[in-house]
């Protein structure tokens, strides 16, 4: 089971190794899927196939190699795994229930709208390359903050600032100007 902190470690690039074994695997898939426009069945059915070619070989020339051929339990997922897995899924199931019960307005017409606007998107950027710029962004800006923490805070703050200025200019050239009608009490 992954923990918080490697987790951390992971995205902060406190273990380069793995970091980069991981970001090196997610652009190989995304080169694969979205370059190489190599289609997912066809990547499934190409690694059972070799897989089966492996233990194939592996089987019948154990006794040459001095090897034991595979054990097939082995290969099976533990119950634990299993049961771990399908309450993920069932607590996964259980927040969309408990979002679209109406309970919580905010969160319900924000998650509406997060959904809408992902869907919006999609229309413009394929799935797999979205994908791919969320993982890389969540690969590499914790640790470029964590590196330059306070120039990006400066800068924030600057740009605040302008937002700020300019929303009020806006408001005071644009939305002051729209006649309203009666308030109603």
């Amino acid at each position: 089971m992954i923990l918080p902190s490697q987790v951390a470690d992971i995205l902060l690039w406190r273990n380069k190794k793995l970091s980069l074994a991981i970001l090196i695997g997610v652009t190989a898939t995304w080169f694969l899927f979205e370059v190489v426009e190599y289609h997912l069945v066809a990547l499934l059915c190409h690694l059972i196939l070799a897989s089966m070619v492996i233990i194939f070989i592996w089987s019948n020339l154990a006794d040459f190699i001095q090897r034991d051929p595979p054990n097939i339990y082995s290969f099976q997922l533990s119950e634990v795994t299993c049961r771990i897995l399908f309450q993920k899924i069932d607590k996964l199931l259980s927040k969309v229930y408990d979002i679209s019960s109406g309970n919580d307005w905010r969160l319900f017409f924000g998650a509406i709208a997060f959904l809408w606007m992902l869907s919006v998107l999609n229309n413009y950027v394929s799935s797999l390359n979205l994908l791919y710029f969320v993982f890389v962004c969540m690969e590499t800006l914790p640790a470029l903050y964590e590196r330059h923490e306070n120039q990006v805070d400066h800068l924030a703050g600057k740009s605040r600032k302008g937002a700020k200025k300019l929303y009020k200019k806006f408001d005071s050239k644009v939305l002051d100007k729209i006649p309203r009608g009666p308030r109603l009490t």
